[in-house]
């Protein structure tokens, strides 16, 4: 099972549980999961980390070699690292999520949700969350650094890694800068080079690019709001949320708005940090650590499934990757399967039924492709080069 065994790296013992880790009032997660936090030492400070341990099934018992092995997991993470992991915890798959550009860790709720028996690890990169006091540089690579001293802290030699845009990217990047780090990729609506964006001359310079891309999630982040409920305001009007606010996970989204906020009212601002936002965006197209990622002399060679929103960032009929980008890159990438996921966006592949049933779905079928060392089941969606 990924994620079960100890990391070979020596693990530093000085990461730090958190004070703030309160679920929202109608956490969706309660019957599946426990929930902590932790700060874990990267370069320049620490990095928020939300760990989503499983409730244990009534009457599950470690057999003594796996409570051996558990133990010896929890000694290797060290006595900080801790706080969330019971050494009479069952030893469980576990999965790396990592969230998109302007995000955080609680983008991840609904989904973890579907994923009971499964152990979730989900940062808030540097720059986002409450990750947004960390200094630059930024970028691909620093995020994959920091992912893989979160593994080193917490004692996990491999994981599958989930991530939903920019978090694909990062993930990808992750996998091969840490060889054996990551044994299966899933990728939300990211993770393969973006196509420019249309309408743009042929001078744009990066802020134009960066406003084409992300328009009102850049906005946003220039911005000041009163109170909480004008912030979740600005949310219920944004087009790709209009429907994310009903049931049965209108406090996923209420949980994830709320924690965005940093700052005193009446001038609250989003937690993201422009510059890094910024910085993180050059990374998205072809080039840099991607493009070695991908195309390199010595290029990724672990299993990838993309999921496709066939709808955009504001929920528009263009999607972030057309079929026919997407195909093209499958006859570059023989690893690569994807699928559509239909009648999402950007942002509801991961806070809607149907979303998180698919996100869900491919993270079971890499989960258990890892167990049984096979190819995992392919979904009737599948497309295939």
């Amino acid at each position: 099972m990924a994620g079960a065994t100890a990391g070979t790296t020596a693990a530093p013992t000085s990461a730090h549980p958190t004070a703030d880790a309160a679920p929202a009032p109608h956490d969706v997660t309660a019957a599946t999961h426990t929930y902590a936090t932790l700060d874990v030492p990267v370069a320049g400070g620490r990095l928020r980390v939300g760990v989503w341990d499983p409730v244990p099934a009534p009457g599950a018992r470690l057999d003594d070699g796996a409570r051996r092995r558990e133990h010896a997991r929890l000694d290797d993470a060290g006595p900080d690292a801790r706080p969330h992991a019971r050494p009479d915890a069952m030893t469980v798959p576990t999965v790396l999520a990592v969230h998109g550009i302007t995000a955080s860790h609680r983008a991840w709720p609904a989904v973890v949700a579907a994923l009971p028996g499964v152990r979730v690890i989900a940062p808030d990169l540097r720059g986002r969350g409450r990750s947004n006091g960390l200094p630059g540089p930024y970028g691909m690579g620093a995020h994959a650094d920091d992912l893989a001293a979160v593994l080193d802290v917490l004692g996990i030699e491999s994981v599958v890694a989930l991530g939903h845009s920019m978090g694909a990217f990062v993930s990808v990047v992750l996998a091969h800068r840490h060889p054996g780090r990551v044994s299966r990729l899933v990728l939300v609506d990211g993770g393969i080079p973006l196509p420019p964006p249309a309408g743009l001359p042929p001078d744009a310079d990066h802020d134009q690019v960066l406003r084409a891309l992300l328009g009102p999630a850049v906005e946003r982040l220039e911005r000041t709001f009163a109170d909480r409920e004008e912030y979740r305001g600005f949310w219920r009007a944004h087009p790709a949320f209009a429907s994310a606010w009903d049931e049965p996970w209108g406090d996923v989204v209420a949980g994830y708005v709320d924690y965005d906020l940093v700052g005193e009212a009446p001038a609250l601002r989003p937690a993201s940090s422009g510059a890094a936002v910024s910085a993180d965006s050059l990374e998205l197209y072809e080039g840099g650590p991607l493009a070695d990622a991908l195309a390199g002399d010595h290029p990724l060679d672990v299993p990838l499934v993309l999921l496709r929103a066939p709808r955009g960032l504001l929920d528009e009929p263009e999607a972030l990757y057309s079929p026919e980008h997407l195909a093209a890159w499958r006859a570059r990438l023989p690893g690569l399967r994807t699928r559509d996921v239909a009648g999402i966006n950007h942002y509801t592949i991961i806070m809607s039924p149907p979303g998180v049933e698919a996100v869900a779905g491919e993270t079971l079928r890499a989960l258990a492709a890892v167990t049984s060392g096979g190819p995992g089941t392919a979904s009737d969606e599948e497309v295939t080069a």
